[in-house]
């Protein structure tokens, strides 16, 4: 088994912790996590000449952990509050996510990481802003 801070399981759960810690509440916790994966995808996408396979693997696998962590809320808390619609969007939200991984896998062009990372940063975005009512 590989150490822990080569594991991007590991990070992603360690980033979640430790900024759970520094972050009064889940929203902010929720922006950070999917901004810290934005930065990683778009360093992949950056950097894509140098062909880095290990960063890329650390950050579709990171932006995976994250997203099944919201799959699996919306698939399993049926009365948490949110309207069916709001986790039916999550639930296809997560479901291209991990439809464009495997794309990316299959057929590796930078540009395909494009929609990962926009989607982070606009969701992070509205994490951050004041929720409404």
């Amino acid at each position: 088994m590989p150490p822990a801070d080569n594991n991007p399981f590991a990070q992603a759960a360690g980033a979640y912790g430790n900024t759970s810690k520094q972050t009064p509440n889940q929203r902010e916790l929720e922006a950070h996590v999917l901004m810290k994966s934005a930065r990683m995808l778009n360093d992949v996408r950056e950097n894509w000449d140098q062909g880095s396979e290990e960063a890329l693997n650390d950050a579709l696998q990171y932006n995976r952990q994250i997203w099944m962590v919201f799959y699996d809320t919306a698939v399993e808390n049926e009365n948490s509050g949110q309207s069916n619609d709001f986790r039916s969007n999550i639930i296809n939200l997560a479901n291209f996510i991990f439809k464009r991984e495997i794309d990316i896998r299959s057929n590796p062009e930078k540009d395909l990481l494009d929609a990962l990372i926009s989607i982070n940063k606009e969701l992070s975005a509205g994490l951050m802003s004041k929720p409404q009512g």
